[in-house]
């Protein structure tokens, strides 16, 4: 009696509930192999849920911000990190930072890959978002956004020395600025030059601090080059398909790296500190991807031109 064998194009099939999926590979002499799988059903309630927790927080919180806003103090700064720290938990989004943040009036330069940087940054760092103006007409986000005092920056060259001096006004007054140098999203395979343009306010600034973000965890395990789009939003992305991927998933992990802090002046111009700051972030950035143990790299040496 000949054994009854499954042909190349069966689909998996399921044993029962909760249990792997069985399939059988289009090898010579392969056998059924478990494999286990999120239910598709089990993820979308699970972006369902989470979706619904994150505009119900982010509704009780924007009249909170509202009047922490108009109080003198830092309840307004420890409350939006509470907030953003909040919303990482709800989406199931796990930190680890390494390194310390430097105090006052520093200017926090980062690579970007993706809107999740907004919350991860948000979460850890006592200071406030440098972000393009299309942001502030952004749906509940722009308004978030404009409750935490943003710095919004046109591409109009008129505005631009009003943009630079608000900018400059923050920092003298001893808060501090989260810079996207690149000027974009990556894809998170690699981080893209640092614009010298970016550090036309870093004279202002007590010290520079270059930040490494990489999302390293998918499903509790290691993230590799083809979970990247992901977490990266770049390109002609749709902001709600891709949060409702990224909802849909469990055991993400965000590891930011902090360096060691330098002041404006240890480099000659903006131009030497934008290529130094670049290379510390992407060599950073490139051990994390390759699951090497995170570090925080010492400040750039002065190289004169």
């Amino acid at each position: 009696m000949t054994a009854r064998v499954a042909p190349d194009n069966a689909k998996p099939r399921r044993l029962a509930r909760k249990t792997p999926l069985r399939f059988r590979p289009r090898m010579p002499g392969a056998v059924w192999r478990d494999v286990m799988e999120e239910r598709p059903l089990g993820g979308r309630m699970r972006a369902v849920r989470r979706l619904g927790m994150v505009l119900l927080w982010t509704v009780l919180c924007i009249p909170v911000q509202a009047v922490l806003v108009l109080l003198p103090g830092g309840a307004r700064n420890a409350f939006a990190r509470f907030y953003h720290r909040t919303l990482c938990r709800i989406i199931g989004l796990q930190l680890q930072s390494v390194g310390t943040a430097a105090p006052g009036a520093t200017l926090f330069v980062s690579n970007h890959s993706s809107w999740l940087d907004i919350l991860t940054l948000g979460a850890l760092l006592d200071a406030r978002f440098v972000s393009k103006s299309e942001v502030a007409g952004w749906p509940l986000i722009g308004w978030v956004a404009r409750l935490g005092r943003c710095v919004f920056v046109s591409r109009s060259r008129n505005r631009t020395g009003h943009e630079a001096d608000a900018m400059a006004d923050r920092l003298r007054a001893g808060e501090g600025l989260i810079l996207f140098p690149e000027g974009t999203t990556s894809d998170g395979t690699r981080v893209l030059p640092f614009r010298s343009s970016f550090f036309s306010v870093a004279a202002h600034a007590a010290q520079v601090q270059p930040v490494t973000v990489v999302y390293d965890r998918l499903g509790f395990l290691p993230a590799c080059r083809r979970d990247r789009p992901l977490f990266a939003w770049y390109g002609d992305m749709e902001t709600a398909s891709h949060a409702w991927r990224l909802l849909r998933r469990t055991g993400t992990r965000a590891t930011v790296v902090l360096h060691e802090p330098f002041a404006p002046a240890a480099l000659p111009n903006r131009k030497h500190m934008a290529a130094q700051t670049g290379r510390v972030v992407a060599m950073s950035a490139a051990a994390l991807r390759q699951n090497r143990p995170a570090i925080a790299l010492p400040a750039p040496i002065r190289q004169d031109a």
